[in-house]
């Protein structure tokens, strides 16, 4: 399916919000945590296995948008933004259905492969055009698309627990929640699809644009060294990426993940207890914050520097952790406090991570390049719920309660933060020999300059 090629006139600022009607409805994925409760009191479920769809559908993210990057990058935004849709929608219906018969693998099937698939294209569907149409600002312009995951569970999450408190929280409210959930983004998917546009070659077709000079450095044409999606994996810079982007999302999604619990848990002796509502109130506050952050942190980013930025979410967030687990149960806005900063800076991370891509290994390639690296998410996917969770679950065997449930993961996630922190001081530029040719660079120019139609 090939993306229309913006007319003279069209206004870059159209694309952002082509972008957020496909975000903010994969977001949702960040809402998962008001299911889980209900879904282990109706399927007789553990903490370690409800977590399976959201788990599998980060796997899936990570892998669809590796292996599939190269596919966005060729067929353009509108054929990926349309893949999104089919798979995400589909993976709600199949988890109606399994909710309905309470088959709990469809369940898994549905969200977690299927819809996991849709997360993944979906995600990476418009960085690339984003930062074609705004090279001047490419961390604000992918932050402005990148808030909208973030900010997803912000509608889908008191949004859910109403569908739950009038559906009802048994097998069949679930699975008619989870039929409104996936017709209705469908829906306002289709939206984003039917808008989005790819730039022209010529500064005239860029309405909107506040100068000639901008208009000029806003072309497809790459400029500056660039290098190759496949010569890009075998950079020391991408592996220390990886690591840092790994480490970052292991230490935020640890927290979202099991949001909802999470605070029940930590306040569960206290006088100040957590009800069901307020607990999906504070997922909705994380996913604030992870909004906010994604446009935040990423914009800042392009004032100081991307080494800078993520010094200071891998630094601030160990601390943040630190002071959870030493006095969090003790106050209750302390730990609020401090969870919305792990999750701005969990946000501000995955939106400053594709203009830091473009920083080392310039644009030519960069949305194959970031679907790549999103295996770094995959594997942060499991590895953060796996951490709390399991923990937990052993913790709470061993007869321990409250806040006791989570003080030796967040002391990993301590440890993991500070060997982000660390694969961030050895970023380097990208060595010559890795760029692309200048012939066949001149040659990419060329071809970049045709319409595009794939």
């Amino acid at each position: 399916m090939s993306p229309p090629t913006a007319p003279p006139g069209w206004s870059r600022w159209l694309v952002p919000p082509a972008a957020l009607s496909v975000h903010l409805s994969i977001g949702q994925a960040y809402a998962w945590s008001v299911f889980k409760p209900p879904l282990e009191s109706a399927l007789g479920l553990s903490g370690t296995q409800s977590a399976l769809p959201f788990q599998l559908g980060i796997v899936m993210l990570g892998l669809s948008a590796a292996f599939g990057g190269t596919l966005v990058e060729r067929n353009g935004p509108r054929w990926a933004m349309t893949v999104a849709l089919c798979c995400f929608s589909s993976g709600f219906l199949l988890s109606a259905l399994g909710a309905a018969t309470e088959q709990y693998w469809l369940i898994v099937l549905g969200y977690g492969f299927v819809g996991g698939i849709g997360l993944g294209i979906g995600y990476i569907s418009p960085v690339s055009t984003l930062i074609k149409w705004f090279p001047d600002r490419p961390g604000m312009a992918t932050g402005i698309a990148i808030m909208g995951f973030g900010g997803g569970a912000l509608i889908a999450s008191p949004w859910s627990a109403q569908m739950l408190e009038s559906f009802g929280a048994d097998s069949g409210g679930i699975a008619l929640a989870f039929l409104v959930h996936g017709l209705s983004y469908a829906v306002f998917m289709a939206l984003g699809v039917l808008l989005v546009r790819v730039p022209g070659t010529d500064a005239g077709a860029r309405g909107g644009v506040e100068s000639a000079a901008t208009a000029a450095g806003a072309r497809t044409t790459p400029t500056g060294p660039q290098v190759t999606a496949k010569q890009a994996i075998r950079t020391p810079q991408f592996w220390c990426l990886w690591i840092v982007l790994c480490m970052n999302v292991t230490a935020g999604i640890g927290i979202l993940e099991k949001a909802a619990p999470m605070i029940m848990d930590f306040f569960a002796e206290t006088e100040t207890t957590v009800s069901a509502t307020a607990a999906a109130g504070f997922v909705a506050l994380l996913s604030a914050a992870n909004m906010a952050g994604r446009i935040g942190w990423s914009s800042t980013s392009d004032l100081i520097g991307r080494k800078n930025i993520y010094r200071f979410y891998l630094g601030v967030g160990a601390l943040m952790y630190a002071s959870i687990a030493l006095f969090g149960d003790s106050s209750k806005p302390l730990f609020i406090l401090c969870a919305l900063v792990i999750l701005s800076f969990y946000g501000g991370g995955f939106a400053t991570i594709p203009a830091y891509l473009k920083d080392l290994f310039g644009s030519h390639q960069v949305g194959a390049i970031h679907g790549r690296l999103l295996t770094a998410w995959s594997t942060a996917g499991v590895l953060g719920p796996l951490i709390v969770n399991w923990i937990a679950d052993r913790q709470e065997e061993a007869g321990k309660t409250g806040a006791s449930l989570y003080g030796l993961s967040f002391g990993i996630m301590i440890g993991l933060l500070v060997v982000g922190f660390v694969a961030n001081e050895l970023v380097r530029p990208v060595h010559p020999r890795h760029y692309i040719p200048a012939p066949r660079q001149e040659a990419v120019d060329v071809e970049r300059q045709q319409p595009e139609s794939a």
